[in-house]
Formats: C-alpha cells, structure tokens, sequence
C-alpha cells in the first residue's frame, strides 16, 4: 500500500486467504466504505486514522456520509468474512 501517488488507480486486485493485521484492517475500511487506507485518505483529505495502540487495528473511521464506525480491539472479521476482502496491488 505504500505508493508515493495518493492518485493512484489500483493495477491489480486479490482476495483475502488468511487473516492477518493487514486483511484486519482492509476489511474495516471496505466495511466503511472504502478501498483501503489510501482511498480513505484521498476522500477524507489527509484525515487522521485513529488506531488502537496495542493491537495496530483501526478504531474509528468516517463515512462517506458522515457517520462513524467504531470497531473493537480484537478481531472483527470472521473466517466466513474472509473472502468478502479485496486486497489490492498498486
């Protein structure tokens, strides 16, 4: 996900095999609304992520529309969840 262009199209596009931190986290994102981390900053404008310390996982994310989503420290996405995940190349 690192990428110097913040306009930046994906090239290319998978679907989650296993959980880890990072499949964690994009199914947070996709569950606001968003591609990933960088689409949510592209729309938000350079909007801050809040995380949890301890585990690394996102804590709170905006909405397209302006409401929030507040997730749990631990684990959300499930193991039937894990094909719903887009995990994308650039």
């Amino acid at each position: 996900m690192s990428c110097t262009d913040n306009n930046s199209k994906p090239k290319s596009m998978s679907r989650a095999k296993g959980w880890t931190a990072e499949v964690e986290n994009l199914f947070r994102f996709q569950e606001a609304g968003y591609r990933d981390e960088m689409e949510y900053i592209q729309v938000k404008q350079g909007a801050l992520i809040d995380k949890w310390p301890e585990s690394g996982f996102v804590k709170k994310l905006q909405r397209r529309d302006n409401t929030f989503y507040y997730y749990s420290r631990k684990r959300e996405c499930e193991e039937r969840d894990l094909y719903k995940v887009k995990v994308y190349a650039y």
